[in-house]
């Protein structure tokens, strides 16, 4: 039996997605006959049946289902390595980052950065809460800056902690709990609470912001947050609630040595704000304090 090839995959992903081979065919560009003939063919060489015909509907056995979920699995893969080999070639570095999803450091690693050797050209790649993990596995950013929970899916990346923040909550200045000194989880039964590593309504924290300046809900978020406040806003700390982990990320086997400098260089920024935290200087958000120093991660160069 011969090996499986790209277009194949793609023909029976596309047919077991529409469970219709006339969508498919559609979607794909081609003729409808060539692409069942297509899909029998493959049938026939891994021995097994794939889809169940009937003149109404088609259907995926216990091979096709596999076969579906393997079939994405690396298709993903090879279009992500498309996308970074032709990176590679253009000698550019895609950094993946939220607004307001840095603990405060991106400035001052972006600094740090462009003075290694081996830097090349920086393009940030903004996208919303919760993307920055799937942007990175799908082959669009080489490394990211991403806020870690136990939610969090990591699997196909790698990532070094950076810093550690406490969580806030935020709320209209006029509510009765903003004048608290602190909070516990507790006091905010009742409320219309987001945030703290759940499911948000929103795709970022601009809008998330606004909702909370609406009296919609709480939302429960790191605390370098407070630099993005207006005045209309304010950030309690919540003293029971689990902080949270800001890590550097990316994709397992790199071997761009220009994503090496960029991680370098967040650890190195991440411990020296972590000194002048521990001085007193107010050089990065209040809360943030580091854990584990020097990088261990396993970049190739």
């Amino acid at each position: 039996m011969g090996e499986l090839e790209t277009r194949e995959l793609r023909y029976f992903v596309t047919v077991a997605e529409e469970l219709h081979f006339g969508r498919a065919a559609e979607r794909l560009g081609i003729a409808q006959p060539p692409l069942s003939r297509a899909v029998q063919r493959l049938e026939r060489r891994l021995g097994v049946s794939l889809l169940v015909r009937t003149s109404r509907r088609v259907e995926l056995t216990a091979a096709g289902e596999v076969l579906l979920a393997e079939g994405r699995a690396v298709l993903e893969r090879v279009t992500a390595a498309e996308r970074r080999t032709r990176r590679a070639g253009q000698r550019g570095l895609v950094v993946v980052v939220k607004p307001s999803g840095d603990g405060g450091l991106l400035p001052d690693v972006l600094a740090a950065y462009e003075e290694d050797p081996d830097a090349a050209l920086a393009e940030m790649l903004m996208c919303g809460m919760g993307e920055q993990a799937g942007l990175l596995r799908a082959g669009r950013g080489d490394v990211a800056l991403l806020h870690v929970t136990e939610r969090t899916d990591r699997t196909g990346l790698d990532s070094h902690e950076l810093l550690v923040e406490r969580q806030v909550a935020v709320l209209p200045v006029g509510h009765p709990l903003a004048a608290r000194a602190a909070l516990r989880l507790a006091d905010l039964a009742g409320e219309q609470v987001v945030g703290g590593g759940g499911e948000l309504p929103v795709r970022d924290s601009g809008q998330l912001v606004q909702l909370v300046a609406l009296g919609r809900v709480v939302a429960v978020l790191p605390e370098s947050i407070r630099s993005r406040l207006g005045q209309d806003l304010a950030a309690v700390p919540l003293c029971d609630a689990p902080t949270v982990a800001l890590h550097v990320a990316w994709p397992e086997g790199s071997t761009s040595r220009a994503a090496a400098a960029f991680v370098r260089a967040a650890v190195n920024v991440a411990d020296r704000h972590a000194v002048a935290n521990a001085r007193g200087e107010a050089l990065s958000p209040g809360g943030a304090e580091r854990q584990h120093g020097g990088f261990t991660g396993t970049l190739r160069q």
